[in-house]
């Protein structure tokens, strides 16, 4: 995704030494990550900072991916993972929904907002259960 994101784009990732175990779909569950980081670079308009952690908390390893971009207005958070959900002028609003769809049905997940600040930015968190 750097290639894709301007130079005023810092990405702040773990390093990969950090060994959590879960059952995942590799194909799908990297699907769902490109698609926030996708739609992260997207809210930034070419410059800010995307995040992520990996913790475990009690059963389930917690993902967590922020961006520096638009934010989501508190009356959307409800509807973001509904089909047809959309902020862009492009795309169709398909994202969110199918990546719900990829934690809940092939991963017995979860994925939520966090927290979002209209141009302050928002954080997903992606809850895996250890396995």
């Amino acid at each position: 995704m750097q290639r894709r994101a301007s130079r005023k784009t810092v990405f702040d990732f773990p390093s990969p030494d950090q060994k959590m175990e879960v059952k995942l779909n590799s194909p799908l569950f990297a699907w769902v990550i490109e698609n926030l980081l996708r739609n992260a670079l997207d809210a930034m308009d070419g410059k800010g900072k995307i995040s992520a952690s990996v913790m475990e908390e009690d059963k389930f390893v917690c993902v967590e991916i922020s961006d520096t971009g638009k934010g989501i207005p508190s009356n959307k958070l409800k509807t973001v993972f509904e089909p047809g959900f959309t902020t862009k002028k492009r795309g169709w609003g398909l994202g969110l929904s199918l990546a719900k769809r990829i934690i809940e049905s092939y991963h017995s997940g979860r994925i939520f907002v966090k927290s979002s600040v209209v141009g302050g930015g928002t954080t997903f968190v992606i809850k895996l259960p250890k396995g």
